[in-house]
């Protein structure tokens, strides 16, 4: 690397790490390249895509058999809530009639929705450990960790489904008037900050409190409703006239895709609360030798991972400076 180059490099470095507007999102993408946060949400867009269509299933079923002797109803909320889904909510509300309610297919979606939506929750709780450096000792045993994701799954899925029948009130409030759709709309808001708040405070045991996750849940709410706008966009834009020349495919890719973006947008959400409330920044962008002290203490905590047994200690030293965890 040439000197001047490098000396700019070095300017911008110190730049940064002088002003909060910037340093803070350089904390965030920094520990979130060291925490490997990328492939937890790889992780959870696997588990993510395969449980959104037994969710399905249970919400068409619940729908056909509690409001069977009122089709027109049923249609109308099922149609104004799949209009929500992304990138496949228009496919699937044109073909609503092809999806019908009974005993068997909600049997069949709950187990199905279960098994699937508790590795959703199961890989978010692992990740939201490794964003807070809990020691692999503290970590819950395989059987707590399962009933644990069994009790957030519930809890933020009974949230989910209050959220998704709002959105469709806000969305069709046909003569119910303005000020309902937007109380429905604003109400909306509030509640999916509220679920990724609960997202970030129930699935991780590390000691934070509601107030500590409340930046992030914010962030992560506001993203949300771009997402679903990209979403739209993806559909009138991208997928709908590469679905004449790749077909189903064009669809899959195209909501996987949009999944893998909300898990990223979900870690991220989670890394700022960290950055903020241990204050890890500011971060080096490593263009001199040197290393800030919130550098040292992302590289600490990572170490303080491994520790997996009771009487195991873990050391970092860095140069001179020794210093004893966990």
């Amino acid at each position: 690397m040439g000197l001047p180059f490098r000396g700019a490099l070095e300017r911008l470095d110190r730049w940064q790490r002088s002003h909060p507007l910037t340093a803070i999102p350089v904390a965030v993408v920094k520990k979130f390249g060291d925490d490997r946060a990328g492939r937890h949400a790889a992780l959870i867009a696997y588990y993510g895509f395969f449980s959104m269509f037994p969710l399905l299933l249970v919400l068409v079923s619940i729908l056909g058999i509690a409001l069977q002797n009122d089709p027109a109803l049923r249609e109308r909320i099922l149609g104004s809530a799949l209009a929500q889904f992304p990138v496949i909510g228009q496919q699937i509300e044109h073909n609503i009639g092809a999806l019908t309610g009974s005993f068997l297919t909600l049997t069949i979606g709950l187990a199905t929705a279960l098994w699937s939506g508790i590795g959703v929750i199961s890989a978010t709780q692992d990740a939201m450990n490794e964003v807070w450096d809990v020691a692999r000792r503290d970590q819950p045993s395989f059987v707590r960790s399962k009933l644990r994701a069994l009790l957030g799954l519930i809890v933020i899925g009974t949230f989910l489904v209050i959220a998704a029948l709002l959105a469709a009130v806000g969305a069709d409030g046909g003569s119910l008037g303005v000020v309902l759709r937007t109380a429905a709309f604003l109400l909306t808001i509030a509640l999916n900050v509220a679920v990724f708040a609960g997202i970030f405070r129930i699935l991780t045991v590390a000691e934070v409190s509601w107030r500590d996750v409340l930046p992030g849940a914010v962030m992560a709410g506001l993203g949300w409703f771009a997402l679903l706008a990209l979403g739209s966009w993806l559909v009138d834009h991208q997928i709908r006239n590469a679905s004449h020349v790749y077909g189903l495919f064009a669809v899959v890719i195209g909501l996987l895709g949009w999944i893998y973006l909300g898990a990223q947008l979900l870690l991220f959400s989670a890394e700022l609360n960290v950055v903020l409330n241990r204050h890890r920044w500011p971060r080096s962008l490593g263009a001199t030798p040197e290393t800030t002290q919130p550098d040292r203490d992302v590289l600490a905590g990572e170490a303080k991972e491994e520790a997996a047994r009771p009487e195991e200690r873990v050391e970092v030293r860095f140069g001179q400076d020794r210093r004893r965890r966990a």
